[in-house]
């Protein structure tokens, strides 16, 4: 350690005295630009004792002899003091000045000088921390067998030329991916991003040397940018980077295999096919190849590719793969293409990655099926809520709103393609088409309800069909309930109904208008259009009075008018017997409707009878130390 390891020790016997070329401010030994050789000396060397327990100086000198100043020294003598400098730290220390100050003539020679101040202390310490921290670093701290190694390797290595023996020889890169997370599959914009490790192994005969040469040195960790690599790059990505962007080191063995294995995040173009969404499956890939060498100069395998097929059914290793929460991966398998173009006889190879992945359909289930049925199901209620309470309209209109904000919510996440129309946006469009025609039939059974003899004439077969024919077959039972008719009872006070004016007192000898049927003139005032007016009486009888005759006759136009109320309000409630005969029947249309469409439409997706189980649950190490402790 001569010349690195600086401390305030003396000279040793026999040797030279150190020249003493240092500041007073600073340790006294001198710089390496002296020129002057440096020894080691001990922590007391200043007290004049040897770090062999001897005092300072040649052997047989006196102990004052190490108090001499600097200059009473005689040349070539070897006295401690000759090399020791005039002050190893400022003057103006109080009492305790250097050596060979003027204020010390009067000392004792053979006194021992007194101790330095502090602050020249931490000065020392300093300096020996600086210079400890300047020196370089031991030999022991680094394998030289592996830097000699390294030397040898890479001293003439041009990393520019494949590494080959003859230039017509074929170079084998075998490739092989790990993947680590699948980042996210954005549907909109058609890109997968993942996370990975595109391993790479290839040969390199420049790269070959004994282990006993170097020290039993069998394998080295070098820059992948200090030798050859294989231009591997995926060819759909989506970003702007092709290739590898992390330059991690490449391992080299002593037989010339290199293994390079950087990680990479790539965003490759996938297409998404949405005629299932959310219950959909979909397969995107990853097409990787040389950019630079054709098939006749690197030849690109997958490291697990067996002689005989260029398939490789687990293309991908998802041990480290951790799970992800929207996706299910089925299958990962790997093929090995070569392609030829017209423009060139050598073939150009390429291995792609299929990766196979089925939706996790919970959030989907739950956030926009669940809901969406139970809204298309709300229209069934429609038909049910009675017509006299007038919210019917107001309730096919507000499910048919929520539809469309359902549906805004889909076109949000399915892609804008033209292509095919998502499962879920057929769904809602059936839904809202269900919810519009509800309305309109709605509006008609409000039409039939509200439609009176005044109006609307019944037809014998509207009356045949829907009022003797379809509630047998809709189940229904119209309760049999009588109106209480207006009579008169006898004056006798019995319980048998007078029949009209015949029976009681004012019999046929009342004659109203000359009619000699009351019930002739009731309808030939009912049929006239002008108001009904009394005409002078004929008194046939002379024990009836003119009162009397127009009492009977006001009696009698009650009772008629009674009578035809009762006729209109009978008309009336066949109207609403048909509405509600119509309700019924679209109640089960619509409700057979609802449960063939959802079922037609949802249960139709593949994805729903595929009981794979997925590779990641299967094969992930991240996954599967979680599942155990569960």
């Amino acid at each position: 350690m001569s010349g690195q390891a600086r401390s305030c020790q003396g000279p040793r016997p026999g040797q030279p005295p150190v020249l003493a070329h240092t500041p007073a401010t600073l340790c006294p030994w001198p710089p390496r630009s002296a020129g002057v050789r440096l020894e080691p000396r001990s922590a007391c060397s200043h007290l004049g004792v040897s770090s062999e327990g001897g005092r300072g100086g040649q052997e047989g000198e006196p102990a004052a002899a190490a108090h001499t100043p600097a200059g009473a020294g005689r040349p070539g003598s070897g006295q401690a003091g000759a090399g020791r400098p005039s002050c190893p730290w400022p003057a103006g220390a109080g009492e305790q000045d250097c050596e060979g100050s003027p204020g010390s003539s009067s000392r004792s020679p053979a006194a021992v000088r007194p101790r330095p101040p502090a602050c020249c202390s931490h000065r020392l310490l300093l300096a020996s921390f600086l210079l400890l921290l300047s020196s370089p670093a031991p030999a022991e701290c680094g394998n030289p067998d592996a830097k000699r190694l390294y030397d040898d390797l890479l001293s003439n290595y041009n990393k520019l030329v494949r590494p080959v023996v003859n230039v017509t020889d074929v170079l084998t890169v075998k490739i092989k991916l790990k993947l680590s997370q699948l980042i996210d599959v954005n549907l909109k914009n058609q890109i997968m991003t993942t996370n990975l490790w595109v391993e790479q192994y290839w040969l390199d005969y420049k790269l070959i040397w004994d282990p006993d040469e170097y020290g039993g040195v069998k394998m080295l960790h070098v820059p992948s940018d200090h030798i050859w690599r294989p231009d591997i790059v995926l060819y759909n990505n989506a970003d702007g980077n092709f290739e590898v962007t992390l330059s991690t080191k490449a391992t080299l063995h002593m037989n010339g295999l290199v293994e390079w294995k950087p990680p990479a995040i790539y965003k490759s173009s996938c297409e998404i096919d949405v005629e299932y969404f959310p219950f959909d499956e979909q397969t995107c890939v990853m097409k990787f190849g040389s950019w630079t060498y054709d098939g006749f100069q690197v030849d690109l395998r997958h490291l697990d590719e067996k002689e005989g097929t260029n398939v490789v059914e687990m293309g991908v290793d998802l041990s480290e793969f951790y799970m992800s929460v929207e996706w299910d991966i089925l299958e990962v398998p790997a093929v090995r293409h070569e392609k030829f173009y017209t423009c060139c006889d050598e073939p150009y190879l390429d291995i792609t990655f299929n990766i196979t992945m089925r939706r996790k359909t919970l959030f989907y289930t739950v956030n926009l099926i669940i809901p969406c049925m139970g809204i298309s199901f709300l229209t069934v209620l429609t038909f049910y809520l009675p017509s006299d309470s007038g919210e019917k309209v107001t309730l096919s209109i507000s499910i048919l709103i929520s539809l469309h904000v359902f549906f805004l919510l889909v076109v949000e996440i399915i892609p804008p393609t033209s292509l095919v129309v998502p499962l879920l946006g057929k769904y809602l469009i059936f839904a809202m088409i269900l919810v519009s025609i509800s309305i309109c039939v709605t509006v008609l059974v409000l039409n039939v309800h509200f439609r009176s003899p005044q109006t609307h004439k019944m037809a014998p077969w509207v009356r045949r069909v829907f009022i003797h024919i379809l509630p047998r077959l809709l189940i229904m039972k119209r309760p049999q309930y009588q109106l209480n008719k207006h009579s008169l009872w006898s004056s006798n006070g019995n319980s048998k109904p007078l029949n009209r004016m015949t029976d009681g007192p004012f019999s046929t000898t009342c004659r109203i208008h000359g009619a000699t049927n009351i019930h002739e003139d009731a309808y030939t005032l009912e049929n006239s259009d002008k108001s009904p007016t009394f005409r002078p009486f004929q008194h046939n009888l002379p024990h009836c009075s003119p009162e009397v005759h127009r009492t009977c006759w006001c009696v009698n136009f009650i009772a008629e008018h009674t009578r035809l109320k009762e006729d209109s309000t009978k008309v009336k409630e066949d109207w609403k017997y048909v509405a509600m005969v119509l309700d019924r029947l679209f109640l089960w249309i619509f409700t057979l409707a609802v449960l063939v469409g959802t079922a037609g439409i949802i249960l139709q997706a593949p994805s729903l009878y595929d009981d794979r189980v997925p590779l990641d649950k299967e094969l992930s190490e991240v996954y599967r130390p979680r599942r155990f402790n569960n």
